[in-house]
Parts: structure tokens; C-alpha cells; sequence
């Protein structure tokens, strides 16, 4: 038997039928060889190096899980919801399941390290956009298997609701999110009846809405996710040590920029030493032997957290005295105001006297910004409530309690800075 014969034979033999244990959901099965297929690929794999919650991990311990765990869990989710609207009398075939399944599961592929913390640092354009550009190469690679499931991602496809499923209200995305960092920080508010939610699910005019009976597991939901974005995404400690990466990040970029010797991984290097924007991903360029989707294909925590590492004894004393803060985790004192916060000049001048750096360089050291939590927008789009002769309303009108708190945009402003400095 030649290689090539044997290469053919072993991979008509692999079983692509795989039960996996997973804490949260328990026992996922995994049908479906184009979902298999997926998985196995490195592009996806790659997700087992991103953080699900970035940066949490220095507040809640636990909080180590991945996207790679985040995305098999939306897609026992999605299986689920498809099955109880099968049920309910609506036509799904298993071509547009499949689709579906391969659209939640790759809703994230495009998310750089740390997920959301570095969004709009390496690179000038949406980890949505990136995902699509990633989808459009694995389907090129896939001979076409993924068209439909891309058309239900950008909401091209004819049935809307398959859509929602993904990215919407009640997508399967923020079903799993919810229950899953909730599990894994400790925080049990953010606990959700996931089962219940999708049970109740329904079709009206190809919109998803949800049965009248199943509206306090909304509610719930709602309450849920505005606690786990104050409680969690939004912890004030969190949010200083996003911003002390994102500022040590710019600062490696700026010192290799003007030419400075920046040592990091082959990945990391290339984005610090260029910045991209939206249009070179399009035209997406060979640089040093791959392209620049490859190259941010890559790209992950570990090449992030290696080159902070290193950049400890750096001859800069800002990349160094940053680095040092996170690796060590002695984070920058955060105060909150419902307010908007003055004085960051009078703290920069401190840190500028009293660490011996330039006014632009002690800039690095103070940080103000603001950060705003909405738990449910309904004018981007509502949540239905289908009632049992067969009309709907919008949830707010169907809940028996005042839900206008969690329409409100509230709106928080920060400072950061050094909490050893006598400054505070």
C-alpha cells in the first residue's frame, strides 16, 4: 500500500460522531462531520488559547475557560433550539441545521487575543468582520459547505429567524455565555433556565419570539445578563487591567514603530511593527511567507503573554514598569463616578515627577474612559412575546414589572493609576 493509499484509507476511517463532557452542559454530541470537520481544524483550534473572559482571571480564579468551550456549548444550544422548533411544526431541513451549527460555531473565530481587550488595539476593524473573512477562506477550503451557513451569519439567508438563532436577542451565543461564566467565576446571578428559554421558543411571520408561559425565564434572563455585565465584564478591577494591557500593548507598538529592537513572537511582531486597517484585510497581502489572515490566524494569548513576560526587562522604563504590574498583578487603582472624572493632568504631572519620565510617557500611567451596560436594547431589535391566541407583543409590554431599567443605557466614567504612588 503506497502513502497516498493509506492516507485515503485513514481518513475514510476516522469517526466523526464524538461525544464530548463539558462542566457546564454535560454530554455534547457532535453529529455532524462538517461540525467535526470545523473543529478539527487549526483555525479552530485556535481557540483553545483564547481567554473567553480575557483579563477576569486576575479577579474570579476559576475563570480560565475558552472560546473553543464557549463555541461547542452554543452549538449543543443551537441543536436543541433546532429540534424544539422542528417539534413545533417548522421546517428545518438538515442541511440548514448543519448550516446553522456551523454559523454559531464560528461566530467567534475571528475574536483577537483576550477576546474583546484587544479588539481595537493590534488591528482597526471588528472581530465580526475578521470572522467573516476567516468563514469565506475555511469555506474556500471546504469546497462550499459553508455558503449557507455564511448567508445565515450576515442575515442574507431567506428564513430571518435563522439569524436570530445566531445573533440576535435570544441567540444562542448569549444562552451560553451566561450560564457558562457564571459557572466558571462563581457569580450566581448570571444563571439562566437555558433548557426553559429554548423550550419556549417559537416562530411567528419567520421572527423568533418566545411563548407567553416562558416570559419569566426572560425576565430572569434579562436581570442576569445587566448583573454579569456590572458583576463580571464590567468589574471595575477587570476593567483596570484591561487597560493596563492595552496600554502596555500600544506602547511595544509605538517604541517598534519608531524603530526601537521590541522583542515578540513572530505573530505578535507583525502587528506591532505595522498598523492594519479594514482595507488590508481585504486585500489581504503576503507578509514573510504568509498572508496577513494567517498571520492573525496565529494569533493568540500565549503570544501576548510571552512577550509581556520578557518586555519585564526591557530598557524602556515604561514597557518594562507596565509589564511588570500585570505579570506581577499589581494592578492600577480605578475610581468609578456616575460623573464625568477631572484632575488626570495634575496625576499625570505626579507620575511624570515622581517616576522621572516626560509628560507623554507618564501618560501611559493614567487612564480615563468610560464604560456603559445596556441589558436589553429594543430598538436594535425586541424580544416577542407570542400569547396563546396567536398575537405578540413587544416584551416590555408583556412583562408584569417595570422593565425600563434594564432599556436604560447607564453610563459609568474611570480613572486608573498607579496605587503605589502617593497620589491617591
Amino acid at each position: 500500500m503506497t502513502p497516498k493509499q493509506f492516507y485515503f484509507v485513514t481518513q475514510h476511517q476516522v469517526n466523526k460522531k464524538k461525544i464530548i463532557n463539558d462542566p457546564v452542559l454535560g454530554f455534547i454530541n457532535l453529529q455532524s462531520e462538517l461540525i467535526y470537520d470545523i473543529i478539527e481544524h487549526p483555525v479552530f483550534q485556535r481557540l483553545r488559547r483564547i481567554k473567553q473572559l480575557g483579563l477576569s482571571y486576575l479577579v474570579f480564579p476559576g475563570a480560565n475557560h475558552s472560546r473553543f468551550e464557549h463555541a461547542l456549548g452554543a452549538v449543543h444550544l443551537m441543536r436543541q433550539a433546532v429540534s424544539v422548533l422542528r417539534m413545533k411544526g417548522h421546517e428545518i431541513t438538515e442541511e440548514e441545521a448543519d448550516s446553522v451549527s456551523a454559523a454559531i460555531l464560528l461566530h467567534d473565530i475571528g475574536h483577537a487575543p483576550f477576546s474583546h481587550v484587544l479588539e481595537n488595539t493590534l488591528v482597526d476593524i471588528s472581530h465580526e468582520k475578521i470572522s467573516l473573512m476567516l468563514m469565506n477562506q475555511l469555506n474556500s477550503e471546504f469546497s462550499g459547505k459553508l455558503d449557507i451557513a455564511i448567508a445565515i451569519f450576515t442575515n442574507q439567508y431567506k428564513k430571518q429567524f435563522l439569524h436570530q438563532l445566531v445573533s440576535g436577542q435570544l441567540d444562542m451565543d448569549r444562552l451560553d455565555y451566561l450560564n457558562r461564566d457564571s459557572f466558571f467565576t462563581g457569580v450566581a446571578e448570571g444563571t439562566i433556565g437555558v433548557e426553559r428559554i429554548i423550550k419556549m421558543l417559537n416562530i411567528w411571520k419567520d421572527q423568533l419570539v418566545v411563548e407567553e408561559k416562558g416570559i419569566y425565564s426572560i425576565e430572569k434572563f434579562l436581570i442576569s445578563r445587566r448583573l454579569m455585565y456590572w458583576q463580571v465584564y464590567l468589574h471595575k478591577t477587570v476593567v483596570s487591567a484591561e487597560n493596563l494591557l492595552v496600554n502596555i500593548l500600544q506602547r511595544a507598538r509605538e517604541l517598534s514603530l519608531g524603530g526601537t529592537n521590541i522583542y515578540a513572537t513572530p505573530a505578535l511582531s507583525i502587528f506591532l511593527q505595522n498598523s492594519f486597517s479594514e482595507n488590508d484585510f481585504l486585500m489581504n497581502p503576503v507578509i514573510e511567507g504568509n498572508t496577513l489572515l494567517d498571520w492573525y490566524a496565529q494569533l493568540d494569548d500565549n503570544d501576548i503573554l510571552i512577550s509581556i513576560k520578557l518586555w519585564q526587562s526591557h530598557s524602556d522604563k515604561v514597557l518594562s514598569t507596565l509589564s511588570k504590574h500585570l505579570i506581577n498583578r499589581n494592578l492600577f487603582r480605578i475610581q468609578l463616578s456616575n460623573t464625568p472624572i477631572h484632575g488626570e493632568e495634575n496625576l499625570i504631572k505626579e507620575v511624570s515627577n515622581q517616576l522621572k519620565l516626560t509628560t507623554e510617557e507618564a501618560r501611559y500611567f493614567v487612564m480615563k474612559g468610560e464604560i456603559t451596560n445596556n441589558a436589553y436594547n429594543k430598538h436594535s431589535e425586541k424580544i416577542l412575546v407570542l400569547d396563546k391566541i396567536g398575537k405578540t407583543k413587544e416584551m416590555q409590554q408583556a412583562s408584569d414589572i417595570n422593565l425600563s431599567a434594564l432599556t436604560k443605557t447607564v453610563k459609568k466614567y474611570y480613572l486608573c493609576f498607579p496605587k503605589e504612588l502617593d497620589i491617591y
